[in-house]
């Protein structure tokens, strides 16, 4: 099901909306929300494609806009060094220096969009334009998990060592997915991030316990 081809937090509100209206409908298997689409995997012995899509066609209709409620993050983040080797370089393709660039990175309230790619990967718009950056031409092969980065005009916390040809700005000691926690992914669609900067020292110390399954950021939820 798709509601356009922006990356927009109205666009992307009718995504959530639509997925919450279709749970619990015979067939369905599993759902996956996108900025803009809503993936409906279902079993065809159970419900058939006909009924399936004129089901969706009338909850779209239906299912309004999604509310504002959600989690809000404090999520802490090691700018620079060993942490984010992309800072300087990026900073510099800006005009700014590696100081502005992480406090226009940090002063935005971001949104999930989407959880993708790869296990926990939390795409989030609301990225300062003026710190835009188109990706890398050569990608890295393996970047460290918790690399907080951006690309284009989304930001992104990863979850997992991948690879990846967005630019590498800090890191986080949050684990936002982690088999056996529960929950296993912190961040969900609809949720609403904020950075903290935070020295290495600290890092390294809610590294150390985000190892041992401690949430080391802070949540708030509202209304």
């Amino acid at each position: 099901m798709e509601f356009g081809k922006d990356i927009d937090p109205a666009l992307n509100a009718r995504v959530l909306a639509l997925d919450r209206a279709v749970q619990g409908l015979p067939g369905l298997v599993e759902t996956v929300p996108t900025y803009r689409s809503l993936l409906v995997h279902y079993d065809p012995v159970r419900v058939g494609f006909d009924e399936l899509s004129a089901t969706l066609q009338g909850l779209v209709s239906t299912a309004g806009a999604e509310p504002a409620t959600g989690s809000t993050w404090t999520i802490p983040v090691a700018y620079g060094g060993e942490h984010g080797i992309d800072l300087e370089a990026t900073a510099g393709i800006h005009g700014i220096t590696a100081d502005e660039l992480v406090r226009r990175h940090a002063a935005p309230t971001y949104r999930v969009y989407m959880i993708g790619f790869l296990p926990g990967f939390a795409y989030l718009g609301g990225l300062d334009p003026t710190i835009a950056t188109p990706r890398r031409t050569s990608p890295r092969l393996k970047t460290p998990a918790g690399t907080v980065s951006i690309g284009g005009v989304q930001a992104l916390v990863a979850s997992i060592e991948a690879p990846s040809g967005w630019h590498l700005l800090g890191r986080t000691p949050v684990r936002n997915y982690m088999p056996g926690r529960d929950p296993v992914v912190l961040l969900a669609p609809g949720d609403r991030v904020r950075f903290q900067a935070i020295d290495a020292a600290l890092f390294a110390e809610l590294d150390r316990a985000a190892a041992s399954g401690a949430i080391v950021a802070e949540v708030s939820t509202s209304p």
